[in-house]
C-alpha cells in the first residue's frame, strides 16, 4: 500500500530515507549532479518514501558553539522541483515555519499536491524567539488551505525523558490535525519506548487509535559526528559513546547499533499495536558515512518486508 494511503488508515511498516537539500553555496551547475547521485545511490532500495528537511539556525537553542558551522541550504521544496522530479515516491517536505511570513506560507500549502506530498510543520527553536508565524498557526493555515495535505509533527523522546509529557504534546498535536509524527535521531532506546508506551496508553484512555510513528535513525562514524549529535539535543548513552570510541572500526559499530535498536524498537511497537515507520538519515558529507546509512536503510526495509 502506498504510504499515502497507509498514513491515511492509520497503518506503518514503512521506510523512508531523509537528506539535507545542498547548501545555499552550492554552485548552481553543480545542483543537477548532486540530485542524480543521490538518486541513483537510493534507486535500489525499497523505500517508501523521502524525507527532505527544512534546516534552520538553532542558535536560540543551543548557545553552545556549533560542532559544524551553519550554512544554510537550499529550499527542500524547491530542490525537489526543480532537481528530484524522476523520484518515485511521495516525499515528505520539513518547513520550519520560523523561517517564513505568513504569506510565503501560505502560498506554498496552496500550491502542494496532497497526491505527492506530505509535510511536517516544525515549530521556533525555543520558546524564547517570537516567530513571524507560530506552529499552531501554521497548522490553521494548513487546516484552511489544504486540508487534504497530510500533516506531520516532531516527536522527541529525549524531551519525554525529561519532562515526561511528549505524549501530551503528541497528543495535542495529533487533535491538531497531524496524522504521523517523526522523531529525532534514537540513541536512547529507552527513552524512546517510555514514549511509545505512554502514547499508547493515553490513546487507550482517549478512546483514540495511535498514528504512526516514524523512529528516526542514523550512523554516527566520528566522535566530532557524536558530539553534534549532543549539540542538537539527541541523548547519546554513554555505553554507546564507550563502544564508538574504543572501537577499531567506529562507523561499522555505530552501523551494528543503529540496526539493532531499530529491530528491538520494531518488535516493541507491534506488541503494543502502535503503528511505526523507519526513516534512515544522512546528512553527513562523508562518503563513507552516506554509504553506511544506505546499508542500514536496506537491511531495516528488509527486516520489514519479512
Amino acid at each position: 500500500m502506498e504510504i499515502i494511503q497507509r498514513i491515511r488508515s492509520g497503518h506503518g511498516d514503512f521506510v523512508l530515507f531523509a537528506i539535507t537539500p545542498p547548501r545555499q553555496s552550492t554552485p548552481a551547475e553543480r545542483l543537477p549532479e548532486i540530485a542524480r547521485a543521490t538518486v541513483e545511490r537510493l534507486d535500489h532500495l525499497d523505500l517508501d518514501g523521502l524525507v527532505l528537511y527544512d534546516i534552520d539556525d538553532e542558535r536560540s537553542r543551543n548557545p553552545v558553539e556549533r560542532p559544524f558551522p551553519f550554512s544554510p541550504t537550499v529550499d527542500p521544496s524547491a530542490y525537489r522541483a526543480e532537481h528530484l522530479q524522476v523520484w518515485r515516491t511521495p516525499a515528505i517536505v520539513y518547513r520550519a515555519v520560523s523561517k517564513y511570513q505568513r504569506e510565503d506560507l501560505r502560498t506554498w500549502l496552496t500550491e502542494q499536491d496532497p497526491r505527492r506530498t506530505l509535510t511536517v510543520l516544525v515549530g521556533a527553536p525555543s520558546s524564547g524567539t517570537t516567530p513571524a508565524l507560530s506552529l499552531a498557526e501554521a497548522q490553521a493555515l494548513r487546516r484552511e488551505l489544504n486540508p487534504e495535505l497530510l500533516l506531520g509533527g516532531v516527536a522527541i523522546p529525549e524531551r519525554h525523558s525529561r519532562r515526561e509529557n511528549e505524549h501530551l504534546r503528541l497528543m495535542a498535536k495529533q487533535e491538531a490535525g497531524c496524522r504521523f509524527f517523526v522523531s529525532q535521531v534514537v540513541y536512547d532506546l529507552n527513552a524512546a519506548k517510555n514514549l511509545v508506551s505512554d502514547y499508547r496508553y493515553e490513546c487507550e484512555t482517549r478512546g483514540l487509535a495511535p498514528v504512526p510513528i516514524v523512529f528516526t535513525f542514523s550512523v554516527c562514524g566520528s566522535m566530532k559526528t557524536l558530539e553534534f549529535l549532543r549539540w542538537l539535543g539527541i541523548d547519546v548513552p554513554r555505553w554507546i559513546e564507550n563502544d564508538l570510541r574504543h572501537s577499531t572500526d567506529p562507523l561499522a559499530a555505530s552501523l551494528k547499533q543503529a540496526q539493532a535498536a531499530a529491530v528491538e524498537l520494531i518488535e516493541f511497537c507491534r506488541r503494543l499495536g502502535v503503528p511505526f515507520g523507519l526513516n534512515v538519515e544522512s546528512v553527513s558529507i562523508r562518503r563513507d558515512e552516506i554509504a553506511a546509512s544506505v546499508d542500514l536503510a536496506a537491511r531495516l526495509a528488509a527486516y520489514v518486508r519479512a
